[in-house]
Parts: C-alpha cells; structure tokens; sequence
C-alpha cells in the first residue's frame, strides 16, 4: 500500500465516525487553546510589567527611605522604615556626583484643585525641574517647573492633560490661578498625556516644586529620590555612591535602600518567566489528557474495524502497512485538533488584547512550538498502543469476527 492510500485509509476512517472524530479534535483543541491563552496572559503580564518600569526612564536609579533586609530589591521595599527620612538637601547633595547625570526630590500625597468652579482629589507630585528629563516627559502646553533653589518653591503648577481637560476644558490653562488644598498657585505647564505607569495615571497628578509640596503636607521628609546615571555602564558606580555619600549625611548609618532600573526589571523577569511556565505546564496536563482519549478513540476503531483489517490481510497487506494506517490517523487526529486549538488561542488573546489595550497578550513562541510538538507527540505516543494491536490481529479470526 503506498503513502497516498495510507493517508486516504486513515483520511475515510476518520470521516467515517464524524462524532467520534470531532469529540478527538475538540480534546485536543482545548488543550493546545488552553496553553496558547495561558502563556498569553503570563508572558503578557511580563511585557507589561517590564515596559511600565521601562517608562520610568533610562538609566534609572531610586533611592527609597529604609534599609531592605537583603539588601536587594523585592516589592515590599515600597513599606521600608526608616529612622532617619530623606530630604531635600540629601537629594541635592547626590546631584554633585560625578557618576550622576542629574537628580530629582520626589515628594508625593493627596489633595483638592479647584478652578472654574470645579473641584476634585488629585496626587499631588512635589519635585524638581529635573524630574521632566528624568521620566523623559514632553509638555503639550507651556513649560515645566522652573529651575531655582530646591528648598524654595516659586507657587507653580503643572497639570496632567486630563486634569485639565476636566476642569479648564479646550480653553487654555497656562497662566491660570488653581487653589491646592490652602494654597494659590499659578499654571505653567500641560504634561502630554502619558497614561497610567506603575498603579499611578500621570494624566491626574499636580507637579509642583518640592519645597510647595513639604509645605502643603507639613512634612519636611521625601517619597523617593530619581537619579539619572549618566550612562548604563555607570549605574553600579552611582549605587554605591549614592549609598556611601547618604551613610555619610545619616551619621554612618546605612538606612536606605538604593535599587536599579534593571535589578527591578530582572527581578520580575524572572519572577513572571517562571510563572509563564508554571501555568503553560498546568495547561499541558490537559494535552496528556486529550491524548489518551484518542488512544481510547482508536482502541474503539480497532474493535469496529476487525473485519476490515482481517479482509486487508487478507489481500497481502502487512502489519507494518496496517500499524502506519491507524497512526497515521492518530497524527491526523491530533494535528486538526492542535492547529484548531492553536487558532482558538489566538483568537482568545486577541480578545484579551481589544479588552484590555494595555496588556500585550501574546503567546510566546516557545509555548505555541512547545503546545503544538507535545500534541502532535501525545497523540502518536498514545496511538500506538492501538495501532500494534490492529497489526497484530489474525486475518482468520479478523474475518470470522466480522
């Protein structure tokens, strides 16, 4: 029997029990679906992650007030205490650094603008004209804070563009007077809109000088303090640094933590690869499971095609000839079933992706390789069980069966 009637044997058989057949497939499609959508939400969330700290800017270095307990970065450094806050003059004092490209003080909480009759709750961001080339931010309109003595803040603002869409509308905002909690101050700039990054949307915050920020909040203390390297190569050199030049100022105390751009970024690689493929080796289970129902599938085909096979032996067709027919109809099963599933995982993350336009739901390739191979494999593996045993059978009693 050559190749083509092979394929034309297995190709009838199949068609012949369409119910059965199309029981096989969708197995097999969920499946593979189930590890392409899966990977897709993993690897998606990794992206997403990774580009939102890579909005932060180039170069990066954060200072954060407290001392980690490893020394390193992990997500709960954001909670750190410290017995002795950051200041102003600290953040200052780090811009002389000859590793340090510039610097900015970041004071940050919660309060009310009102203009034009409106009022609504803000974030309220107290920093440096610094702080714009840091985050790489472009104005829509005017200019950022103005340069000038950090610990003396002129009464400016800077608004986000949906901050003033919401209360100045298409009229003009540059030049006019907001009243922040007790304060009067005078707009001097629209940020472009930058959308949300890292659970705070920049479009709604207030950027005023840091001195006007510690004033309105009756702190003299810091959120963070933004270094910018002035090159990858020199990040390492500015953490340590910054580290002893700040033990120094806190009276030989080490009470900060000093983290990376790409410790950060590394840290929830990793972090998010290993989940990636933890959920792609759940999702497999389910190919394994696909493949032993058509192992069951053919092992039924054997017992209702008996007379068949017999009056092929019959006619001189070898075992060899009839164990390649039935995996060949394994293969066939299994590989409709993995490319169904393989378009409906896709059609899955593209629905994720128009849900949620900012998280990049795309399946890694190694997961569609991975996904496709192993229920192409499954399905070979657990048809061979039932393709020996068709060869095997005695044309004699195939017949007589029958």
């Amino acid at each position: 029997m050559r190749s083509s009637d092979v394929l034309r044997f297995a190709r009838d058989a199949a068609a012949g029990y369409p119910l059965r057949t199309s029981l096989s497939v969708l197995a097999m499609a969920i499946g593979v679906a189930a590890v392409v959508v899966l990977t897709a939400l993993g690897d998606g969330a990794r992206r997403y992650v990774v580009d939102q700290f890579s909005a932060l800017g180039s170069n990066l270095v954060i200072v954060l007030p407290g001392r980690s307990a490893t020394g390193g970065f992990s997500p709960a450094n954001a909670l750190t205490t410290t017995p002795r806050d950051l200041t102003v003059d600290d953040a200052f004092a780090l811009t002389r650094l000859p590793s340090v490209r510039r610097a900015a003080p970041l004071a940050a909480g919660n309060s009310e603008i009102s203009a034009n009759g409106r009022l609504r709750e803000v974030v309220v961001a107290g920093t440096a004209s610094t702080y714009l080339d840091i985050r790489s931010f472009r104005m829509a309109q005017g200019s950022f804070l103005p340069e000038g003595d950090w610990s003396r803040g002129a009464p400016v603002a800077v608004i986000g563009s949906k901050i003033k869409e919401e209360i100045f509308g298409g009229s003009p905002a540059v030049g006019e007077l907001v009243r922040l909690g007790d304060r009067r101050l005078r707009i001097v700039g629209v940020l472009r809109p930058v959308g949300q990054g890292l659970g705070m949307n920049t479009d709604e915050v207030v950027f005023v000088p840091a001195a006007v920020a510690q004033s309105l909040f009756n702190t003299n203390t810091l959120f963070r303090i933004l270094i910018e390297a002035r090159s990858r190569g020199e990040i390492e050199a500015v953490k340590r640094e910054v580290t002893a030049v700040l033990k120094a100022r806190h009276g030989g105390e080490e009470d900060i933590t000093v983290i990376t751009q790409d410790a950060v970024l590394a840290t929830f690689d990793r972090l998010l690869r290993a989940l990636t493929a933890a959920v792609a080796g759940i999702a497999a289970i389910s190919l394994a499971v696909a493949g032993i129902l058509v192992m069951n599938v053919m092992l039924v085909a054997v017992t209702q095609r008996t007379g068949e096979i017999g009056l092929l032996k019959a006619l001189g067709a070898r075992g060899a000839t009839i164990r390649n027919a039935f995996m060949a109809e394994a293969a066939m099963l299994s590989l409709v079933g993995a490319f169904t599933g393989y378009g409906l995982g896709l059609f899955g993350a593209f629905v994720l992706r128009r849900l949620y336009p900012v998280f990049p739901a795309y399946p890694p390739d190694w997961a569609v390789i991975a996904a496709l191979g192993t229920a192409l494999t499954t399905g070979l593996l657990f048809g061979i069980m039932p393709a020996r045993r068709a060869a095997r059978l005695d044309p004699v009693q195939a017949l007589m069966k029958h």
